[in-house]
């Protein structure tokens, strides 16, 4: 009978310790991608914003030399991240193949220009700065026209600061819960265990010696669960990484490296501080407390 129980309470108590390790896991595995997804929030909003062109219309009679000499100058730019020369037959066969339409043979000669289409860096792509890039080259006198999505300009930097601010606001919120979320499973694993706690007292144990190995088996159950979360997190970076090279998650080792170490804290120093406030509160109850 009585090894029928100690079996009993050993898997409760094993129950209790998995439920902590999983409970810690997922908080810190859910933390750590918000984490990474603020990392490389701005390098996903620099993907985006690069991908917004000016194009620079060229007039038919502009000379091959004048071409040459706007697309070196072009490229040598700061705000420039790359700089395309598109022929107007290019362009024609390029509207042709998403219409599936020959409108050059409907209209009997091809009405489009030659164009340089300049890609910008992301520091530059806002309205004000594309307004000067094209103020400055509207001066050349064989550019006929130079063209750019104003509206979606516009929308884009407003959508990224919103963003931005957002998951600012759901990292710290989601923090928070972390803690309250592994305070609440160390807690309960500490609360079943009460009665041996006030026994160590009664029978003379000091406060320190108590705490001691109570402390340490949740500092352990911390690192374990921080360890399977950042596995989690490796997996889910390695995956976004092969899935969007273009993002290159794995540009910045460094942060990746100090979230990780941050992530490794935070499983550790949350467990070791609930756990000593969780023994305190039971060291200081009476017996008759103890039941309610």
């Amino acid at each position: 009978m009585a090894s029928s129980f100690e079996n009993y309470q050993r898997r409760k108590l094993i129950s209790s310790y998995v439920s902590v390790v999983i409970s810690i896991a997922l908080v810190l595995f859910l933390l750590g991608c918000l984490g990474v997804l603020l990392i490389n929030s701005k390098r996903m909003a620099d993907h985006f914003k690069e991908n917004v062109a000016i194009s620079i219309f060229l007039q038919d009679d502009t000379k091959s030399i004048e071409v040459e000499e706007l697309k070196n100058s072009l490229a040598m730019a700061d705000y420039t991240k790359k700089a395309v020369y598109v022929s107007k037959e290019d362009a024609a066969a390029e509207m042709e193949a998403e219409t599936g339409e020959s409108f050059t043979d409907f209209l009997g000669y091809n009405p489009l220009k030659n164009s340089i289409d300049v890609y910008l860096n992301a520091d530059f792509v806002n309205n004000s700065a594309i307004t000067e890039i094209v103020n400055t080259l509207s001066q050349k006198e064989f550019i006929e026209d130079i063209t750019y999505d104003e509206v979606l300009v516009d929308l884009m930097n407003d959508n990224v600061r919103k963003i931005s601010f957002w998951v600012l606001v759901a990292s710290i919120v989601f923090t928070v819960i972390a803690m309250l979320l592994i305070n609440s499973s160390i807690r309960l694993a500490v609360y079943s265990k009460r009665f041996i706690i006030k026994t160590m007292q009664m029978v003379g144990a000091t406060k320190s010696f108590i705490r001691r190995p109570f402390i340490w088996r949740s500092v352990q159950l911390g690192i374990l669960g921080s360890l399977f979360a950042l596995a989690g997190i490796a997996v889910v970076l390695y995956y976004l990484n092969n899935s969007f090279p273009e993002l290159n998650m794995l540009r910045n080792p460094v942060l990746l490296g100090g979230l990780f170490i941050v992530i490794f804290g935070v499983g550790i120093i949350i467990t070791w501080v609930s756990t000593f406030i969780a023994t305190q509160r039971f060291l200081n109850l009476r017996t008759d407390q103890l039941y309610y």
